[in-house]
């Protein structure tokens, strides 16, 4: 999902793969636009997926992949953010892919996964060549799971959401959402259509919380990360306070499941220092409330002496 590192269990690797494999297609789509012949996107597909029986590293899987091609390994620029290192690509036509670019083509077809680390190298490992008892799922089967998944943990959600949160395109997002509208109630939740699983209405219907309600999330905490709209977390104006550049999710204070404001923490010897910026007033309560909560951090991170600075 969102093109970075998810840690789900081996039993749903498959559904979660293969439930978001359109994703893949869009590149695929992609490199035929740019002049790449099917036939070529295909054999390099095929030929990652025939090496990737055992664990390789990014350079190992760019040298194996291009021998079976029967061409020759080239350097790119792509060390991460700011860093001038080259690395190895495979040639796709008259394109270059890095592995992880070509593995995200490979997820299309195929189910790949991280194996052990050689020294401070990442490997890479087909499935069903290295989970224990894999079984696979058909795509369709996959697509409706994953988005029961989707619903029940982000629900109240929108076919926009579950686009959004897939990196599928809103047409593909469609088709699924109607193959499962018999399992998804129509809510209204402050004026904004959205649905839930017809299983889980009863229970949301009746949820019911003492408030106020205060909770300190880390940072990329998945609460922030399920819909596309996320007014009913914070305003427009706030958005750039939280969700940053490069896709950097700072860590938020919720009141009632909505942010009031951000935070830092600072730990020197057996004291932590939490900074917080709030985005709009904050009452005498729910200035107690934080302090309740950092205190809990403290006692979490076994660390006695809590400073706690509102700004």
């Amino acid at each position: 999902m969102r093109q970075t590192l998810f840690l789900v269990p081996s039993s749903q690797l498959a559904v979660f793969v293969r439930g978001s494999a359109r994703r893949a297609e869009k590149e695929i789509r992609w490199a035929r636009g740019k002049g790449v012949p099917e036939r070529v996107i295909n054999a390099v597909i095929d030929a990652t997926l025939d090496v990737l029986d055992q664990p390789l590293t990014r350079t190992e899987v760019a040298e194996h992949v291009s021998r079976a091609l029967g061409t020759q390994t080239q350097d790119v620029h792509g060390g991460g953010w700011g860093s001038g290192r080259k690395i190895a690509a495979v040639p796709v036509g008259d394109l270059a892919y890095p592995v992880v670019d070509l593995l995200h083509l490979v997820t299309a077809r195929g189910v790949v996964c991280y194996g052990p680390n050689q020294g401070n190298e990442l490997t890479f490992v087909r499935a069903d060549a290295w989970i224990p008892q894999w079984q696979d799922v058909p795509r369709a089967q996959a697509e409706d799971t994953l988005l029961r998944i989707y619903l029940r943990a982000f629900g109240p959600a929108t076919i926009a959401d579950f686009a959004w949160w897939t990196g599928i395109t809103l047409r593909d997002a469609r088709e699924i959402w109607a193959r499962g509208q018999a399992d998804i109630a129509p809510v209204d939740v402050e004026g904004r259509k959205a649905g839930v699983l017809w299983d889980d209405l009863n229970a949301l219907a009746q949820a019911r919380f003492e408030r106020p309600l205060i909770r300190l999330l880390s940072h990329f905490d998945s609460f922030l990360l399920g819909h596309k709209d996320r007014e009913h977390l914070l305003s427009t104006k706030h958005r750039p306070k939280v969700y940053r550049p490069q896709g950097w999710i700072v860590p938020v204070i919720l009141l009632d499941g909505r942010i009031i404001a951000v935070w830092e923490n600072v730990q020197e010897k057996d004291r932590l220092h939490i900074k917080i910026e709030k985005l709009d007033s904050i009452s005498r309560n729910t200035a107690a409330g934080i302090h309740e909560e950092a205190q809990d951090l403290g006692r979490f991170l076994g660390i006695p002496d809590v400073d706690v600075h509102i700004n």
